[in-house]
């Protein structure tokens, strides 16, 4: 099925391209222009934020709270009724530690607030917890592709392996701009977007 988008696009292939082409622009945008301080960090709020600048001008759900429910595989991620709940009790989660910020994560995770683009914008809104609360951010071109899908996919259950994952990738490089760019890419190589390098557009 294919997203109803402001683009009218009706080719599954041309969508996915031109989403990955505007919201990589978008992504340099928040990071060139400052925007990315207005987050308002480890809060729902500042996720949809990133959300909708991020998709905005692709999609009429950018930024709001998904009206379906959603699964991917055989994992069912937080039911619509308790979707709300469920995004007030991570608004109220401690976020000082490593530990708790990756709890966190992984609570939002479940969540999955959006109709689509949840991955890539939570991984921002991660790195802008890291580098409030303990001035590390996490370098994602340490973090295998296989490896990171395959923890987060085990972490509602148990949570130690995205830890020990992402504890070896941490870097205090937190406002280096080609780190945040190829971090961009990695996040988008994650959900299988490839086609183009965020830098250069």
């Amino acid at each position: 099925m294919i997203l109803t988008n402001k683009l009218g696009i009706t080719d599954q292939i041309e969508l996915a391209k031109a989403e990955e082409k505007v919201s990589k622009q978008k992504a340099k945008q928040l990071f060139d222009s400052g925007d990315i301080n207005k987050v308002e960090v480890g809060k729902f709020s500042g996720l949809a934020f990133i959300h909708g600048y991020l998709f905005e001008d692709i999609y009429d759900f950018a930024g709001k709270i998904r009206d379906v429910n959603i699964a991917k595989g055989d994992f069912r991620f937080a039911p619509l009724m308790y979707l709300e709940a469920s995004l007030k009790h991570i608004d109220a989660m401690p976020q000082s530690t490593f530990d708790e910020i990756i709890e966190k994560y992984v609570e939002m995770n479940v969540a999955h607030p959006f109709r689509e683009g949840n991955g890539r914008t939570t991984r921002i809104w991660l790195d802008l917890m890291l580098k409030k609360e303990i001035r590390q951010v996490v370098d994602w071109n340490r973090v295998d592709k296989e490896e990171y899908l395959s923890a987060m996919q085990r972490s509602p259950v148990k949570d130690l392996e995205i830890k020990v994952l992402l504890k070896q990738a941490l870097t205090d490089q937190i406002n280096d701009r080609a780190l945040f760019m190829k971090g961009i890419d990695v996040s988008y190589y994650y959900e299988g977007y490839s086609e183009f390098k965020t830098e250069e557009l």
